[in-house]
């Protein structure tokens, strides 16, 4: 093992987006086993401290491989192809008209049953997104679109937070009208 290995060399996986979630717990328990600074104790103390950098690393990895918008990111920069999520901004003009639409949806939604259903909207995009992301990184290798596909994610991830936070506001005001009834 080496501190400077990317996340798929230390987790012993190929470098690409479609990953099997177990094999990378399964790895990352083996990992983690193997770092843990109890075993070093006897070691002394930088021994110790160098286990903890490892456990740390492993986690690190292991969080950036089981997100898939973290992953996706982690493998355009490592081919060479910064997201630049915060410069570039640019998105396609019925994604941009997608966005509107739902933030309008979002903004007159006066029931869960209105917000779920935009939910499902949004959950479908997210899941179309993604197989886009597998087929630009692992069937094409084209990661310029794999980064457009990214911030296009971002945006998803973004708006489905907002929507679930508008959802459990709802459904807070839902239950504070039936306990006061």
């Amino acid at each position: 093992m080496n501190l400077q290995s990317d996340d798929f060399e230390l987790f012993d996986l190929p470098r690409r987006f479609a990953q099997d979630r177990e094999a990378i717990d399964a790895r990352w328990k083996a990992l983690q086993r193997a770092a843990h600074p109890d075993r070093f104790a006897a070691q002394g103390e930088a021994a110790r401290r160098l286990a903890m950098q490892w456990s740390v690393r492993i986690n690190e990895a292991r969080q950036r491989l089981t997100d898939p918008l973290r992953r996706a990111t982690y493998l355009c920069e490592l081919a060479g192809v910064p997201v630049r999520a915060e410069d570039n901004t640019a998105m396609p003009a019925d994604f941009l008209m997608q966005q509107m639409a739902w933030r309008e949806a979002l903004d007159e939604a006066g029931s869960l049953a209105e917000l779920d259903a935009l939910g499902t909207q949004v959950q479908a995009a997210r899941d179309e997104t993604l197989a886009a992301l597998r087929g630009a990184i692992d069937d094409a290798q084209d990661m310029p679109r794999a980064a457009a596909l990214v911030r296009r994610l971002m945006f998803i991830e973004r708006f489905a937070r907002e929507r679930a936070e508008r959802r459990h506001a709802l459904a807070e005001e839902a239950l504070a009208t039936a306990a006061r009834q």
